[in-house]
């Protein structure tokens, strides 16, 4: 068990923001020799979801550590819960690669027939794992390519969960060598082929791609706001009027600068912006002084005062009268965070100030703003889950991930969150524009190359122009389906080749 758990931290080190990938080879080939001296259990099964299960928690432990942050943020009321949120939430994700380990325990046959097995579901393990009870898609195997541009372009043909699979086949190859097959080097360099295949593509792809920031939308240059206030200090009444102006003054220098869209991140200012007439007659004077035909800002949306109480994570666009011009409404929404599970029975509350539940919106969506092609807007993690991102029709011709990443202190957290962002614009062929209350700001192209950005902690503004996005990719028109053939492929090939020992 303790082996499991070294094993599961170890992989953590190949993920964003480290990208150490030697470690992802030792901790997969690790855990299938582990796997072989539990063989001889009576009950093998039983062992082997036993060692994957430990195996999670030792991962998601070291990679979801930063979820405590959350919950410091008001630790006199919070600060209970971190034990059972990182370890209670630890605990039940390793169910999903203890399931795909026990997978490879129940095969009989050669090793590679077990790994092809074992790649096919932890892919399917790793979807599951993105959809059930609303999902988490955090710190997918396939982000370990997000150290470059050019290393993570095969997320445009199979997506991170396909590139997943391709990456179980890649890092296992070693453990071929100790085992039971007649021509090991072979069979280890054909899944370390194999293992590779999305990357060559990627890597064709990439070459072929346009000098970056080359193809960009004439007359549109973005102004990305980063604040970076103090989650603490964020709905503390006495700081509203400061964050209000502080906002403002970096809207200003944008718009002085020539910006002619100016972006504020998630939640920006602790007021619902479409209801206060004051601090919307604010912006208008602000926008008045240059070029800009819009501000796109992340806020809190409420009902009208004769309707029954309701609130939503929001995007709304507004002109240079400071008119609401569109509304996208958040609609994969935080546990916990956003809203409290089995409300009548848990008694807690949810992390986010207030006593009532954000509601959710209908799904991805487009809004419309000036100037620019059609947004796909995307609040806080909502950037997180591979082919649910981007409305097919009409597809967008940008995504804007507005987001709060203050939340999590300076930890890995805001890192890991641009790197699987960065992976959705690979994956949909779109550019993408990021902007963080505090966290990393960016405008990234179709390519997933940062064309700029202001790092995690820093005040400041992001000026840049938007890059043309590309025609819809393979995963952009087919989605997980791709991922979810090739899992397929992986298991009945493994089960082709198995036979007795």
């Amino acid at each position: 068990m303790l082996a499991a758990l070294a094993l599961g931290v170890l992989l953590t080190a190949a993920l964003p923001p480290f990208y150490i990938i030697p470690a992802a080879f030792l901790a997969f080939s690790g855990l299938l020799w582990l796997l072989d001296g539990v063989r001889t259990d009576p009950r093998p099964i039983r062992a082997a979801l036993v060692v994957g299960w430990w195996f999670g928690i030792g991962h998601f432990v070291s990679g979801l550590y930063w979820i405590a942050n959350a919950l410091l943020v008001d630790a006199a009321h919070f600060g209970w819960l971190v034990p059972f949120a990182v370890g209670g939430l630890s605990a039940f994700f390793a169910i999903y690669p203890a399931l795909a380990v026990a997978a490879y325990g129940a095969m009989r046959g050669p090793r590679v027939a077990r790994i092809l097995v074992f790649a096919g579901a932890w892919m399917v393990s790793e979807y599951l794992r993105g959809v059930v009870f609303t999902g988490f898609s955090w710190n997918l195997l396939g982000t370990v390519w997000a150290f470059s541009a050019a290393s993570m372009q095969g997320a445009a043909f199979v997506g991170a969960y396909g590139l997943g699979l391709a990456s179980v086949l890649l890092f296992t190859a070693p453990a071929i060598l100790g085992g039971d097959v007649r021509r090991p080097w072979r069979a280890a360099v054909a899944l370390v082929l194999l293992g590779l295949l999305p990357m060559i593509g990627g890597g064709i792809r990439f070459a072929s791609a346009p000098v970056a920031g080359r193809d960009l939308i004439p007359g549109v240059k973005l102004a990305l706001v980063q604040a970076n206030i103090d989650q603490q200090m964020k709905w503390a009444p006495e700081q509203r009027i400061a964050i209000i102006r502080t906002y403002l003054e970096l809207t200003g220098r944008a718009v002085h600068d020539g910006a002619t869209h100016v972006v504020w991140p998630e939640t920006a200012v602790p007021v619902a912006l479409a209801r206060e007439l004051d601090v919307r007659a604010a912006i208008a004077a602000t926008l008045a002084n240059g070029p800009t035909e819009a501000l796109i800002a992340g806020t809190v949306r409420v009902t009208s005062p004769d309707e029954p109480f309701r609130l939503w994570n929001s995007v709304q666009a507004f002109d240079r009268q400071g008119n609401v011009i569109d509304t996208y409404d958040k609609f994969h929404l935080v546990p916990f965070g956003e809203y409290v599970p089995l409300r009548g029975w848990l008694p807690i509350d949810k992390i986010t100030p207030g006593s009532v539940d954000f509601s959710a919106g209908p799904g991805p969506e487009t809004i419309v703003v000036p100037g620019l092609p059609l947004v796909g807007p995307l609040v806080c993690y909502e950037a997180i889950f591979p082919g649910d991102v981007a409305k097919r029709d009409p597809r967008p011709g940008v995504l804007l991930n507005v987001t709060n990443d203050a939340w999590f202190g300076d930890s890995t957290g805001p890192r890991q969150h641009f790197a699987a962002a960065r992976m959705r614009a690979v994956e949909e062929g779109l550019p993408l524009v990021r902007a963080a209350g505090t966290g990393i700001s960016a405008i990234v192209d179709p390519y997933g190359r940062v064309l700029a950005s202001l790092a995690l902690g820093r005040r400041g503004i992001v000026e840049g122009e938007l890059p043309v996005a590309l025609p819809p990719t393979p995963f952009g028109r087919f989605g997980n389906g791709i991922a979810l053939i090739l899992a397929a492929v992986a298991i009945a090939a493994g089960l082709a080749l198995r036979r007795p020992n």
